[in-house]
Parts: structure tokens; C-alpha cells; sequence
């Protein structure tokens, strides 16, 4: 009875996650504000996964250009002139997975799966690191 998901259901837990990123981003640190950014492309891309497992392309689009969004928001805060070539390596990594995430075809799960490793360990190292 309470485990189906309407859409209006789904609605209401979209604006719940939503209010609580928010409430999260007000007043974190730079590195925290990384920290949020790394948690929520990992889910946007295991949602992602999940609904094209279950061929849901109407849930996947969004999630993908989420994912996609959040890449390309770490690619832009990187600082190339003063991060060296660590900013750079991550400029190449972040372009690669938005590569990987872009594909379609059979090898699309896999190249998921590589873009969820990647960032993964990034976001892992990360977080070690705060």
C-alpha cells in the first residue's frame, strides 16, 4: 500500500531531497559544497543505472543530464592556473566520464559502471581529505 509510487508520490520525495541539498548548501565550506556535489552526481548516476535497467527512459534522461550538469559544475570550479597539473588530470577525468555517460549502445551499462568507478574514487579521495 505505501511502497507504490505515484507520480504525485514521487514528486513530493523529489521536493524533499531537494529541500534537504538546500538546506546542506547553506552555509557549508567550499569543500563541503564539493563533498554534496560528488554525493549527488554518485546518485544521479546509480538512479540513472537503475532506471535504464528498468527501461524507464522518461526517469534516465533527467538523471543522465543531472550527472552531466554536476560534471560539468566540478570541470568549471577546478582552478588549472594554481591546481597545477592535478587540476588538470581531473579536467581530463571529469571530460572522460561525461564522455562515458554521453554513449549509447550495447557497451552503455559498462561505460556507466567505468564513470561510477572513476568518480567514485575521486569523490572517495575527496572526502578523506575534508
Amino acid at each position: 500500500m505505501y511502497h507504490n509510487q505515484s507520480r504525485f508520490g514521487a514528486a513530493t520525495a523529489a521536493r524533499y531531497r531537494s529541500v534537504d541539498v538546500n538546506a546542506r548548501v547553506e552555509g557549508a565550506s567550499p569543500h563541503q559544497l564539493i563533498t554534496i556535489l560528488f554525493e549527488e552526481l554518485l546518485k544521479a548516476i546509480d538512479s540513472l543505472r537503475a532506471a535504464e535497467t528498468a527501461g524507464d527512459r522518461g526517469r534516465a534522461a533527467p538523471l543522465q543530464s543531472r550527472a552531466l550538469s554536476i560534471l560539468h559544475g566540478l570541470e568549471t570550479s577546478l582552478d588549472l592556473d594554481k591546481g597545477g597539473e592535478i587540476a588538470t588530470s581531473l579536467a581530463k577525468i571529469y571530460r572522460e566520464a561525461r564522455r562515458l555517460l554521453a554513449t549509447t549502445g550495447p557497451q552503455r551499462d559498462a561505460n556507466l559502471l567505468d564513470a561510477r568507478r572513476m568518480l567514485g574514487d575521486i569523490a572517495g579521495a575527496w572526502m578523506t581529505i575534508g
